[in-house]
């Protein structure tokens, strides 16, 4: 599993692109700051395609169900890892959900 910064790829099933804004700034992974818990949850998603007459494209992230770290934190707060994964807001509800397709970084990684 590799630690999740600012410009990894995170995306809805519908390859919609989470807007990643880290909290914190002072850790880093060649200069670009690593997200922590909560960081994933929350934040805009662009481009979903998933749109019709009775389809609500993804928007939103919602609560990160797996993919912090257990063991390694910043300022408290546990590291976001590669197999981050949550759901949106978009339709069917319950089913849609946001992973890291990228982690964009080959640097540092945790077995848990």
């Amino acid at each position: 599993m590799r630690w999740i910064h600012r410009d990894s790829v995170v995306t809805c099933d519908h390859d919609g692109r989470v807007e990643n804004r880290p909290s914190r700034q002072w850790v880093t992974i060649t200069g670009v700051p690593v997200l922590v818990d909560d960081d994933p949850e929350g934040r805009t998603i662009v481009a979903c395609p998933n749109y019709g007459p009775t389809i609500k494209p993804c928007t939103t992230t919602l609560t990160v169900r797996v993919g912090y770290s257990d063991w390694i934190r910043v300022d408290g707060h546990k590291v976001v890892l590669s197999h981050l994964e949550g759901f949106t807001n978009g339709t069917p509800p319950g089913l849609v959900k946001h992973t890291v397709r990228d982690p964009r970084q080959q640097f540092l990684g945790s077995d848990r």
